[in-house]
């Protein structure tokens, strides 16, 4: 079969426009599953083949794009082999109109600095973070960690929790930084879901906002197992907050289910980091050159990675960096400004908790919580933030430089969605 040639071209102009994807010549067979822009991401699915010429319809999700923009897709097909090449032309204007409307530049809620709360408020607008003791019961906190042991169980790749033999990542779901988990379906699973409706959770999150009107991130969860002799791991203080956005925009926050001790591995925060982040980004600063540092082109995550030079600078402030030690069914909260990262458990104790982050649904753009509706319907994972940088996108988990054999797009368990779930996931709205 002779190679054949055909050109796909798709242009956008304007808010929410449908798409017109025309084939130019030749009998092409392709598969488009996702074209990606900025923060624009349209997932597109379907075959062209012979006589079908042409193809109209609405995109899945459509944020904001930038005025004008073309994109060129140079599709080439033989019997064995498909090659794509994209080319972006973007207007230079529009790409700095959305990235001026991306980023806020002040706190989303303004906050008196001499309001005295009399509760964990305090403690958290002083140091940027806080420990609030016993958020749930240990028996509930118990139920999430024999779900999350469950879970890892659930791919019968051979872990036994009573064998240490087998915590390994060969029998292991693939994790980020040996024991974060957002890939799978993971981050809708029933149990993820009902820890985000604990009326304990809401009601932190509706006391820090000032309102019960809230939509959650679609966080994972972290199973860290100790004593692991097959990962190397190097500490990696961040923060998870851009530096172009200015002010408190997000306040992360973590379940914790079994004990956590001094040697059992956790958070680290640098106390008061927060409210110098202004100050130090008001220099040109550089994320570290660090193995988990994301790739240059992914500039709109909101995660910078600091130096230990950057750190010692916070040291010089008054800043300390120190190790939250948990009971099961604790819970702690943290500015998104706020220098921190996941050590590795030392003892034999394993880690188990669920990243949880809620902010008022009013901060959310329209696209946004379309976004987040396409993203709960198709049971995707976002970061930890619930109301902007929402990339509808699956990354595979990849083992052997391949996807992962287990590697799944639905929860184990689903959820059972009521109202709760849907207002928290922003489909449904409060009013």
């Amino acid at each position: 079969m002779p190679v054949t040639t055909g050109v796909v071209l798709h242009d956008v102009r304007g808010g929410h426009p449908s798409l017109s994807w025309s084939i130019c010549r030749g009998d092409v067979a392709v598969n488009i599953s996702s074209v990606y822009l900025l923060q624009s991401v349209y997932l597109l699915s379907f075959m062209l083949g012979k006589g079908h010429n042409s193809i109209l319809f609405k995109p899945l999700i459509a944020p904001t794009p930038p005025t004008s923009i073309a994109v060129v897709h140079y599709l080439t097909m033989s019997t064995t082999t498909t090659t794509t090449t994209t080319a972006f032309a973007v207007d230079k204007e529009a790409k700095e109109r959305q990235v001026a409307t991306k980023f806020e530049t002040k706190d989303l809620v303004t906050f008196d600095e001499n309001t005295v709360y009399g509760d964990w408020r305090d403690e958290f607008h002083k140091n940027g973070c806080v420990l609030i003791k016993g958020v749930i019961t240990p028996e509930k906190a118990k139920y999430y960690a024999d779900k999350q042991i469950q879970w890892l169980k659930n791919f019968e790749l051979g872990f036994d929790e009573n064998d240490p033999s087998t915590w390994t990542a060969e029998h292991l779901p693939v994790s980020f930084k040996g024991g974060m988990y957002f890939a799978y379906g993971s981050t809708h699973e029933k149990m993820a879901w009902e820890a985000r409706s604990e009326p304990a959770i809401i009601d932190i999150f509706t006391k820090l906002w000032g309102t019960n009107e809230l939509i959650t991130s679609f966080d994972g969860m972290n199973i860290s197992l100790p004593d692991r002799k097959d990962l190397n791991w190097s500490p990696w203080p961040h923060c998870d907050q851009n530096p172009r956005r200015k002010g408190m925009q997000a306040v992360q926050g973590l379940l914790n289910y079994s004990p956590n001790g001094p040697k059992d591995g956790g958070l680290m925060l640098m106390k008061g980091s927060a409210k110098l982040f202004n100050e130090f980004f008001s220099h040109k600063r550089e994320s570290a050159d660090h193995e988990d540092a994301p790739p240059p082109e992914l500039e709109y995550m909101d995660l910078f990675l600091f130096s230990e030079k950057d750190l010692e600078w916070f040291k010089e402030r008054g800043c300390e960096m120190f190790k939250v030690d948990m009971e099961p069914g604790d819970f702690v909260l943290w500015d998104s400004r706020t220098i921190h990262y996941a050590r590795l458990p030392e003892g034999n104790q394993i880690r188990n908790v669920q990243y949880i982050c809620m902010t008022p649904r009013k901060f959310a753009e329209p696209d946004a919580l379309e976004a987040k509706k396409y993203c709960f319907e198709n049971f995707i994972g976002t970061t930890h933030w619930p109301h902007c940088n929402i990339r509808v996108v699956t990354d595979k988990p990849m083992r052997n430089d391949e996807v992962c054999p287990k590697y799944r797009t639905e929860p184990f368990e689903k959820p059972e969605v009521n109202d709760t779930i849907l207002k928290l996931a922003g489909v449904k709205p409060y009013n």
